[in-house]
């Protein structure tokens, strides 16, 4: 059944999930406490199923491991519990404070890391680390519910869990004889002096899907022999499940409604009957091994430094003997795992960089995820919940159309486990480094029927889908096919049509919606930035009429621009695309001039004095007035950059017509752009709406280190802000201050802040975008780095100071530390042998410390990191 086939010629086929794709670690890593799952009256999605009920319910619309593995309609899961004898339930999924738990939101409290993965996840490696003393479960909560939000989270690391060692180090690992056949290997390392107890529980189970879809009978799985399990569903036919040693438990993955709801059972053997039986010696496993869920159950007691291996083996078809060619195809899987990553990843890079964008790469794919959500049966009920069970609540009531099913990249599996659409974006850029099928599918999803809704908008994320995200998606696409061309040598572009024409539609969206007065200004409220304002956008004070926003106006020529960017390239092969570029090369100059002429006193959103961008506000007397926060919303302008040579434009006559006269009849408009006329001296043309001394002056804040220039990248609010808050209103009831951590704000819940840290993605748009101008402008075109140095340098080289700032983070510092970790934990992670060299992934970090915070594993546009030391190399 073994073949050997690169890692290249496996992504080349499998584009659809029926081959090397079709099994992967699609598992959730939290489906409790979603929203998906939350059937409350009153909408409180933490409580209704918490960590407690997870183990005792079913659920509805998908499913949770630790490490786990599915088919890509997650039909059949596949994940370890283990156990540790003092526990008081199996650990079957991670463990985590809610939102109202946590002082600083909702945080997962255990230790694992994406080791490694391949695009097709022909190879997979997974460690979890298990204390051997009971699971501090209540000291965790405790501890965080008595903590401020001035003060720091209560980590595992803080407790005693891991003194002297005293745990397991658990490696859970997969490799694919075949696209149907999955080879798991669970070894536990016993890390502590002392012998101690370990359980190892392989789980496999059918996602419950017969009891919502009448389509569907009921699955089967049952014992065939001591060491072998056969599973039949009519939806994926039969699956034969080997394992060498170990005991067969079996139960059904059906809610215990005695415990949850006090209600009868409808089956006596229910999905927590492993658990119960394991832990308590109960009968709640069904004596004659068949149901819908079964584990094999292995028990160690483990000496000092000994080790044990489990191994499952999972084909479509009977295998004679499971274990003669095991360790043949875990070998030929890593080695080819190991090419593929040698491929991709220079050489020249240093090795502490290269471990660092193959971490990144990996934790990406590990946190791709089955989502399935139709809100039209979830409001209303599927086939055995009538209408009259219709939801209390109208969340998301205006997404009926909404249908998703289907493998998509998520920001974080257990802090995230739902897609959010402009995580996904920066996602994109990093995916097509590594899998560039996949990169466009999951930009193509997002905008299908079933995804966009049909006024044009895109879903935010499943908490609200009408929420408004910066418009980066035509960005991720353009990036996408630009990266895909060179590196394959050929332009995909019915790629670039399909997202063209989809785009064309969320466009027109955000004219019609969000430029309210027809200006060309645009206000999008959240915008993803979270509580960087002075107040919630969404909610301005009274005496506000209503607000210019820098940021949104600026993503809007960005958008633009790369609509006009589009449209060109499309021109090129098909002519009639000349005549819709010449509409967006209009839009752009329009969003140019309108952001230098707002309201009765035709104020401008950059201040002459300030030199810099700020949100306007216009009052209820027609009075304006600019918000002067020195923050990222004043950077955004930059993105909106873009070169094009000259090349592009010579066959392309009737869209030169049309913009000759554009710019003939309106010089005004054409005034405010850069270069749009004046070719440098390789033929390139500067599209932006920063000319040359906005763009100087907008450096020299952004360079300067008592302003936004960290040690570790670029902060989201300016250092001046710490010593001089600005305050709104007479009653300085509105006012922001910089915090290089967790925010003291809870405007938008617990874990939001851009008061001051660094956020990886934003930092990537501002070093593509001076790579960008630096292609212009050239190499004799130098500004000083940092602000007050006297040190002069071209844009291409402050891009990569600020890269060298950003690999900051994960690399070790002069003190042997990992500069992301808080000094409370730097001595496990730099000391300990078993922990050297395992990376984290943090949602941001402290913009004066480094400091890694929020989400611990959000590879998601944390991997962008990836990027910045591939784009460095070849940046030199």
């Amino acid at each position: 059944m073994r073949q050997k086939i690169s890692e290249a010629e496996k992504l080349a086929v499998s584009n659809n999930y029926r081959n090397w794709k079709k099994w992967g670690p699609y598992l959730a890593e939290r489906q409790w406490g979603t929203v998906r799952e939350d059937y409350s009256e009153n909408g409180d999605a933490w409580e209704f199923i918490n960590h407690d009920k997870a183990r005792s319910n079913a659920y509805r619309w998908g499913e949770e491991g630790i490490g786990g593995f599915c088919d890509s309609r997650e039909i059949l899961c596949l994940a370890p519990a283990f156990w540790n004898g003092k526990d008081p339930i199996l650990k079957e999924r991670l463990f985590g404070l809610t939102n109202n738990q946590g002082n600083h939101g909702e945080d997962v409290k255990e230790l694992y890391f994406h080791q490694v993965s391949t695009p097709s996840h022909s190879y997979n490696k997974y460690l979890y680390k298990y204390p051997h003393n009971e699971f501090p479960y209540e000291e965790i909560i405790t501890n965080n519910n008595h903590r401020s939000r001035d003060e720091t989270e209560f980590e595992l690391l803080d407790t005693d869990s891991f003194k002297d060692n005293a745990y397991f180090d658990c490696y859970i690992e997969y490799a694919k004889g075949d696209i149907d056949d999955i080879l798991m290997k669970v070894t536990v390392v016993n890390r502590g002096k002392d012998t101690a107890e370990i359980h190892v529980l392989p789980h496999f189970w059918f996602r419950n899907f017969w009891k919502h879809n009448n389509r569907h009978p009921r699955p089967n799985m049952e014992s065939v022999s001591k060491n072998s399990i056969v599973s039949k569903s009519s939806r994926n036919d039969d699956y034969y499940l080997y394992h060498n040693e170990g005991e067969q438990l079996f139960c059904e993955n059906e809610t215990n409604n005695e415990r949850i709801y006090n209600s009868p059972n409808e089956y006596q053997y229910v999905k927590d009957g492993i658990n119960n039986h394991v832990i308590s010696g109960e009968p709640t496993i069904n004596p004659e091994k068949f149901g819908t869920k079964a584990a094999i159950w292995h028990q160690f007691n483990l000496k000092g430094g000994e080790e044990k291996s489990v191994k499952i083996r999972l084909s479509n078809v009977a295998v004679e003997n499971p274990w003669d060619d095991f360790e043949t195809i875990f070998d030929l899987r890593k080695t080819e795992c190991e090419t593929f990553y040698n491929e991709i990843i220079s050489e020249d890079i240093p090795k502490e960089q290269q471990a660092i964008a193959k971490s990144a790469f990996s934790g990406l794919l590990w946190t791709k995820q089955f989502y399935y959500y139709n809100v039209h049966k979830w409001i209303f009920g599927g086939t055995d919940e009538t209408a009259a069970n219709r939801r209390a609540d109208s969340r998301n009531f205006s997404w009926q159309h909404l249908n998703n099913r289907q493998v998509i990249s998520m920001p974080d599996k257990w802090e995230y486990p739902w897609y959010a659409a402009w995580d996904l974006a920066f996602h994109m850029a990093s995916f097509v480094e590594i899998d560039p099928y996949f990169a466009k599918q999951q930009l193509l999803l997002v905008l299908q029927e079933s995804y966009m809704h049909p006024n044009g908008q895109i879903p935010a994320y499943e908490w609200n889908f009408s929420d408004v995200n910066p418009p980066v998606h035509s960005w991720a696409v353009w990036t996408v096919y630009e990266k895909d061309r060179k590196r394959t040598g050929k332009a995909d572009t019915p790629f670039l049509e399909k997202a063209f024409q989809k785009l064309l539609i969320n466009f027109t969206w955000w004219v019609n919606q969000k430029d309210t007065s027809g200006t060309d200004l645009f206000e999008g409220g959240f915008l993803g930035l979270d509580n960087i304002g002075v107040f919630d956008r969404n909610h301005m004070p009274e005496g506000i009429k209503k607000m210019q926003q820098a940021d949104a106006t600026s993503w809007m020529a960005m958008f633009s621009l790369n609509m006009l960017r589009m449209s060109l390239e499309l021109a090129k092969t098909n002519k009639i695309y000349e005549e819709i570029s010449a509409k967006f090369f209009r839009h752009f100059l329009n969003i140019a001039w309108a952001m230098h002429h707002i309201g009765k006193r035709d104020l401008s959103l950059w201040d002459d004095q300030d030199n810099f961008y700020y949100d306007v506000v216009e009052m209820s007397d027609g009075s304006t007035e600019r918000l002067k926060v020195r923050s990222l919303v004043g950077v955004i302008p930059m993105f909106a950059v873009e070169i094009m040579n000259i090349d592009l434009f010579k066959e392309l006559k009737d869209f030169q017509r049309r913009s000759k006269e554009i710019i003939r009849t309106r010089p005004d408009l054409a005034s405010l752009i850069s270069n749009i006329e004046n070719a440098n001296k390789d033929g390139n043309f500067l599209f932006s709406i920063m000319r040359g001394f906005r763009l100087e002056h907008l450096l020299k804040r952004l360079l300067d280190e008592d302003e936004f220039l960290s040690d570790y990248g670029i902060r989201s609010l300016s250092k001046y802000h710490k010593d001089h808050p600005f305050v709104f209103g007479d009653q300085g009831h509105h006012q922001i201050q910089y915090e290089p951590g967790e925010s003291g704000s809870g405007m938008f819940g617990g874990n939001s802040n851009w008061r001051g840290p660094i956020w990886m993605p934003l930092n990537y748009m501002i070093i593509q975008s001076l790579r960008k101008y630096y292609t212009f402008y050239g190499a004799t075109y130098l500004y000083e780095f940092p602000t007050g140095s006297g040190k002069k340098l071209n844009l291409n080289e402050i891009a990569n100071e600020l890269t060298k700032r950003l690999i900051k983070l994960f690399e070790r510092n002069e003190k042997g530390k990992f500069q992301y970790h808080s000094d409370d934990h730097n001595h496990v992670f730099s000391k300990d042998e078993h922990f050297k060299g395992q990376h984290l992934f943090y949602e941001f970090f402290d913009g004066d410390t480094g400091k890694g915070l929020g989400a611990s594993h959000q590879t998601g546009w944390t991997a962008l990191i990836a990027n910045l030391i591939m784009e460095m190399e070849e940046n030199k």
